[in-house]
């Protein structure tokens, strides 16, 4: 286990040093905040490095705090270039995080905030870690556009595509409410859901992928060398074959001379789509549009519900109004149909409605959420409501998404088993005739 010399004051403010071995950083923190010790100093002793950080979170509070958070959601700080002080590349050349690598920042990040160091401090620990890692560089500037004076938020903004809209927003919102650590948990929470998500999909998907592929390349070779030499053959009987071989030697003759134009046919309308979705108008039918996808969109919509309850509690239990805390939600949504009802429920709130009876107005709430909303304002204990109404949430989600991966498969088998069959049957058909035809003969 890594060995750690500390500086630190014990609850008398005397000084003390020492060594204590941890697992990181942020665990030689813990430790050390455990004994009833107020670290200055951790260096590690295998790296030589100083991982310096005082004691507080470094969160923004009071009204002051909040407007500059929230006007730092509302427009990006302009794109520069940063480097740090160990020579990393500015901020166009960051690499991109992977998930597991942004889980990993993400994790270690809210862990050393809540052992007390500030904001620069945290990232100086991440930034100078052993191993060699992306997460290094993007730590390393981060670190120094803070040091600048860039808000924590739109420093994530200038670090190319390594962190969304979301997770900006929302980190703005930890900012603006003084609950940076929290947010970060969460964001930890739901980029584990994401990960996991993609693995059970992945795995679910691996046996059919496999299926359906092998049988493109089936059909490839049957429409291509197979039914051509049949369709000469079965000519030569002179019968009339059967409706659905006649159709599949017409199939495979049309793709046959006219794949250059099938292959623009369907990139043309990839093309039409993206250029339709791209339009205001086109961003707020698919936004709805997705939400009403048989076994996708109740998904989409649980992990809606999951989110904004969630994040809207850890908010207004951090002392942001619900009016703020609505504002940061609407622009941390990336779907334009949602970020529309929100707007409308911020909206009727501003003019002296309950949230529920807000929520209630826009027909998309489900009626159990807005029951268990309606008894928090009622006994005052809205934060939390709002944590059970996410928890409910949690786990329909997972329910859910356990439905979908499970459907994948057969679902895949199925229409692979159609396809090949179909084909299989249109060639045994027009064989048979023939052969019935000769034997009559």
């Amino acid at each position: 286990m890594p060995t750690f010399s500390y500086v630190a004051l014990d609850a008398m403010g005397h000084r003390d040093k020492g060594r204590i071995e941890a697992l990181s950083g942020a665990d030689a923190y813990r430790k050390l905040r455990e004994r009833g010790l107020q670290p200055s100093k951790v260096v590690a002793e295998s790296m030589g490095a100083d991982t310096t950080g005082s004691a507080g979170i470094g969160k923004s509070s009071g009204l002051g705090g909040l407007f500059s958070g929230f006007s730092g959601i509302l427009k990006a700080s302009p794109q520069s270039s940063v480097s740090s002080g160990g020579g990393s590349a500015g901020s166009g050349e960051l690499p991109r995080l992977t998930t597991p690598q942004l889980l990993f920042f993400t994790e270690e990040l809210a862990e050393l905030l809540e052992a007390g160091l500030q904001l620069e401090g945290a990232l100086k620990v991440i930034e100078q870690r052993q191993e060699r890692s992306p997460v290094k560089i993007v730590a390393a500037s981060l670190r120094q556009q803070v040091r600048e004076g860039i808000s924590f938020s739109n420093a994530l903004r200038n670090c190319g595509r390594s962190f969304d809209p979301l997770y900006c927003n929302l980190v703005a919102a930890g900012e603006a409410g003084g609950v940076l650590p929290q947010i970060l948990k969460r964001q930890c929470e739901h980029l584990e859901m994401v990960g996991e998500l993609g693995k059970k999909v992945t795995s679910a998907l691996v046996y059919p992928a496999i299926v359906f592929s092998s049988a493109i390349l089936l059909m490839f070779i049957f429409l291509t060398f197979l039914v051509p030499q049949l369709s000469v053959l079965l000519g030569k009987s002179g019968q009339k074959l059967p409706a659905v071989t006649q159709a599949l030697i017409t199939v495979s003759l049309f793709c046959g001379h006219w794949w250059w134009a099938i292959l623009a046919f369907i990139a043309a309308v990839v093309m039409g789509v993206k250029l339709a979705v791209s339009t205001p108008t086109g961003r707020l039918w698919w936004g709805e549009k997705q939400l009403s996808v048989p076994v996708v969109g109740p998904v989409l919509k649980a992990r809606f519900y999951a989110e904004v309850m969630q994040n809207l509690s850890t908010l207004v239990s951090n002392g942001v109004t619900m009016l703020a805390a609505m504002d940061l939600m609407r622009a941390a949504t990336g779907n334009v149909f949602l970020k529309g009802l929100l707007k409308e429920v911020a909206d009727r709130v501003r003019e002296g409605s309950t949230i529920a009876s807000a929520m209630r107005r826009t027909g998309f709430f489900p009626p159990v959420l807005l029951d268990i909303l309606a008894v928090g304002e009622q006994t005052g204990d809205l934060a939390g409501s709002l944590a059970r109404a996410a928890k409910r949430y949690d786990r329909e989600l997972t329910s859910r998404i356990g439905h979908l991966t499970t459907l994948i498969q057969p679902a895949v088998i199925l229409i692979v088993a159609l396809f090949v069959g179909l084909v299989a049957y249109s060639m045994i058909s027009g064989i048979l005739t023939s052969v019935n035809a000769l034997k009559a003969r």
